[in-house]
């Protein structure tokens, strides 16, 4: 074994650890060092040692009484994030899946991961055609009108950072120059919506619009997407209607008031 891999190991490992002592931290509430060390099966050192790197990052703190620890507000702050995306699967599902109903295409909501948009739930339509299941998948930003709607909550120097200076052509029509891009995300915040033909998959449209926070901060997209030949200039017209309706319904549920209207 390389002293590479073997380096690798030893960071999985630690990395387990350190999951394990938030996990012991949960059940027992408070612990010491001693009793940290025990549940692992490892040295006190070893203990103090994770202890130590979950505080920094304030996963966990150290309560009144010296070396006992608790989980730490940064637990707090991650679960809030989740469960922000959790309210906007949640507000947003019963009003997506009557958009599907009514115009008998697919219907996701994505947000923004990782340099990609992460789908986090789908409603089918009644289509003839069965559409990908994109839940839990990461799709490119620069090709999809989620990732469109996604990019123009953040400023063009955000968007160069998270897309990189290469983007990459899935089809001939795909958006390949971040200046045109940006042109194209500048447009969406005027539209209030993204479409999107043939740029991610040749024969597949997709429409897309934000979801915005009590703050106005766009948090997800909500989006139409099917084959393009039941996409002609008029049943995009009504899909777009329909969908920035519904993406503003969905947003006022969460606390966002258009101050535009």
């Amino acid at each position: 074994m390389s002293a590479t891999s073997g380096a690798g190991v030893g960071t999985v490992q630690s990395v387990h650890r350190a999951v394990r002592v938030l996990e012991v931290l949960a059940h027992e509430g408070e612990c010491g060092v001693t009793q940290v060390a025990a549940e692992l099966g490892v040295h006190k050192s070893t203990a103090f040692r994770l202890l130590a790197a979950l505080e920094a990052g304030d996963l966990v703190e150290q309560s009144a009484e010296r070396g006992k620890y608790r989980l730490g507000v940064g637990i707090l702050r991650l679960a809030g994030a989740t469960t922000a995306r959790l309210d906007v699967v949640q507000e947003a599902r019963p009003l997506a899946r009557e958009l599907a109903r009514q115009l008998e295409e697919t219907v996701n909501i994505a947000v923004l991961h990782d340099g990609a948009a992460l789908y986090l739930d789908q409603l089918a339509g009644a289509s003839v055609l069965p559409s990908h299941n994109w839940v839990g998948q990461r799709i490119p930003l620069h090709a999809t009108s989620n990732g469109k709607v996604l990019l123009s909550g953040l400023s063009a120097e955000q968007i160069r950072q998270v897309v990189g200076g290469r983007l990459r052509a899935y089809t001939p029509t795909t958006v390949t120059n971040v200046r045109q891009l940006l042109k194209e995300v500048e447009q969406v915040r005027v539209d209030g919506y993204a479409v999107v033909v043939d740029e991610l998959e040749v024969g597949l449209t997709a429409v897309a619009a934000p979801l915005h926070n009590a703050h106005g901060d766009v948090i997800a997209s909500l989006s139409v997407s099917g084959p393009s030949f039941r996409f002609d200039p008029g049943s995009i017209d009504v899909a777009v209607d329909r969908l920035v309706a519904t993406a503003q319904e969905v947003s006022s549920r969460l606390g966002w008031r258009d101050r535009t209207a």
